[in-house]
């Protein structure tokens, strides 16, 4: 099974490029940009990825980026990234950027998207993977910050496909920032927004973004569970939840592998995805292990989680077409 989940053809809709940066190139970074590190070697710094809460996880996220300076900065995370996936068989990926991280420090927003854009150009290029950004706000800062970051987006809208919400998700919840997402979907972004795993209101968070902001997916989410009728809109509506089962055993009480097979028998659109795979130590194919070891998925169950990500994702539907029948063409053979 561990082959199997290793070939399978695989999308990727939950993946913060920020969260990708491996110790071995934050080390780099910070030489290029003369920045002295808190660590002296590869080993403490990964040994100081330790926390055991979104707040304590989102404390070192933040300080790490500091390495991020330049566009070569951000052409080298993101480049890094997508060689990894190709390695475990990912044919495309949405990538999650929080311009505000940067910004917020100093760094214009053009060095940030230029640098990602590259990448994602030459990656497809060289490498033969397709990828594509959704730009996150940031809950915990102001919704004045955020339109304004919406704003600033809008000359390098043909290179961003949809727009999102992540970070601290206490007390900022979706209708906070209804106009900026009624602006942007105004703009031609799609929508999706973090409802993350046992926050406080989570189920009136989720029902926000379907009665409010008018999302075309919903990143987490499993919570959604918790009632019934929201399930049921959900299904008509015919959603799809980006689940991160091993950032999920990090910060909550378990991976929600149980939470998954409950989607997946409700015929929910759930997917499997890394989250910030160099802090939580797992990509994509390790998550989709962590969920089979959990579950004792069929092959059938793994190619349908994949046949979910192809499906919701924001590509067009002869490109969808075209991966879903390698999906099924892998399926047959190697089931």
């Amino acid at each position: 099974m561990d082959d199997f989940i290793a070939g399978l053809p695989k999308c990727e809709l939950h993946l913060h490029i920020e969260g990708t940066l491996e110790p071995e190139l934050k080390f780099r970074l910070a030489e290029r940009n003369g920045i002295e590190l808190p660590h002296a070697t590869v080993e403490e710094a990964r040994a100081a990825y330790s926390f055991d809460s979104l707040t304590s996880f989102l404390v070192g996220y933040y300080e790490s980026m500091d390495v991020l300076r330049t566009e070569p900065d951000f052409y080298d995370l993101a480049y890094a990234y997508l060689a990894k996936a190709v390695s475990q068989n990912v044919r495309y990926a949405e990538i999650f950027f929080d311009p505000q991280a940067h910004t917020s420090r100093g760094v214009p927003f053009d060095i940030v998207i230029r640098g990602l854009r590259r990448a994602i150009l030459d990656a497809e290029r060289t490498l033969g993977i397709r990828a594509q950004l959704i730009m996150c706000f940031l809950r915990d800062l102001s919704a004045g910050y955020a339109m304004a970051t919406l704003m600033e987006s809008l000359p390098y809208r043909e290179w961003i496909v949809g727009v999102g919400l992540d970070s601290d998700e206490r007390g900022n919840p979706p209708v906070k920032f209804e106009q900026v997402f009624a602006r942007a979907r105004q703009e031609g972004y799609l929508l999706t927004m973090h409802c993350d795993v046992d926050q406080e209101n989570s189920v009136t968070h989720i029902r926000q973004c379907l009665d409010v902001i008018g999302v075309d997916r919903i990143d987490h989410g499993v919570n959604a569970l918790d009632d019934s009728s929201l399930v049921e809109e959900i299904q008509r509506r015919g959603l799809g939840f980006t689940v991160c089962p091993v950032s999920n055993g990090f910060v909550t009480d378990g991976i929600k592998a149980e939470e998954i097979r409950r989607m997946l028998d409700l015929g929910l659109r759930v997917t499997v995805n890394s989250d910030d795979p160099a802090y939580f130590l797992a990509y994509v194919t390790e998550n989709l292990q962590a969920v089979h070891q959990a579950l004792d998925l069929t092959t059938g169950d793994l190619a349908r989680l994949e046949q979910n990500a192809f499906e919701i994702s924001w590509l067009p539907r002869a490109v969808k077409d075209g991966y879903l029948a390698e999906l099924t063409d892998y399926t047959r053979t190697q089931g």
